[in-house]
């Protein structure tokens, strides 16, 4: 098993706030990994140092062995895609949000058609292709952020809150089509969440992040059965973490 991404002794600070400390994580190829954490742990810092959008103030970040700096930052930008709890789309239809990116990368009308009608069908939104993204739901619309990141190809997906405010059948279909990407196409994916059923359903390996500090890494079934810090077992149990 290699590794896809590591962080080593990663620091970010925001003014007088570290929002992570001295961080050090390796994420290996074709996993998912659960972040789970309370408000304001460093989940999404962690995120968006991960797909290239936010830089430590120290450390160091390594993808595919390739230590990423400055000049080759684009390296990991355009090999991951980082979805918010709430996506930006162009204010147009499901199509051309697809389409865009892949006529930047010169594909031809036909090959354009063709995976954003692949993409569509893995999402479950076939034949949204002329919907106007105004018109889509909250889980539509998260759905259509997994399909733009299938159709580039993308070798890890970043989830941020993913399914924070959507109803219960929205919930249970994008988590089903997480693991089929997971496993259909060997895409590593990285989701933060406070939803620790979330977590132990999804995540092959946990990570619990407080005050910006990794407390406990683990195998999901062995964090949630058997966590060996007592911070670990007061959050999942649900009880105050001193």
């Amino acid at each position: 098993m290699s590794c896809l991404i590591a962080l080593k002794n990663v620091t970010k600070r925001y003014g007088e706030i570290v929002a992570l400390n001295n961080v050090s994580l390796e994420v290996i190829k074709g996993e998912i990994l659960a972040i789970i954490g309370p408000n304001g742990s460093g989940k999404t810092t962690m995120l968006r140092i991960m797909a290239g959008i936010e830089k430590p103030n120290n450390g160091e970040i390594y993808f595919n062995g390739t230590r990423v700096h400055d000049r080759n930052i684009d390296m990991i930008r355009s090999r991951s895609t980082m979805i918010f709890q709430k996506t930006v789309f162009f204010n147009t239809t499901v199509y051309k949000n697809l389409a865009y990116g892949l006529k930047l990368r010169g594909y031809s009308k036909k090959e354009i058609k063709e995976k954003v009608r692949e993409a569509l069908r893995i999402v479950k939104l076939e034949g949204y292709e002329s919907r106007l993204i105004k018109k889509l739901s909250g889980g539509e619309q998260q759905r259509l952020s997994l399909a733009r990141a299938l159709i580039l190809n993308t070798e890890l997906i970043l989830l941020d809150e993913p399914t924070t405010n959507l109803d219960p059948y929205n919930v249970a279909m994008i988590e089903e089509i997480i693991c089929n990407i997971n496993r259909n196409f060997n895409t590593t994916i990285i989701i933060a969440t406070h939803n620790m059923f979330q977590a132990k359903r999804l995540g092959n390996k946990v990570i619990f992040l407080l005050n910006g500090e990794v407390v406990e890494v683990g195998k999901a079934d062995k964090m949630f059965e058997d966590p060996q810090d007592k911070r670990t077992k007061s959050f999942i149990r649900g009880e105050m973490i001193y």
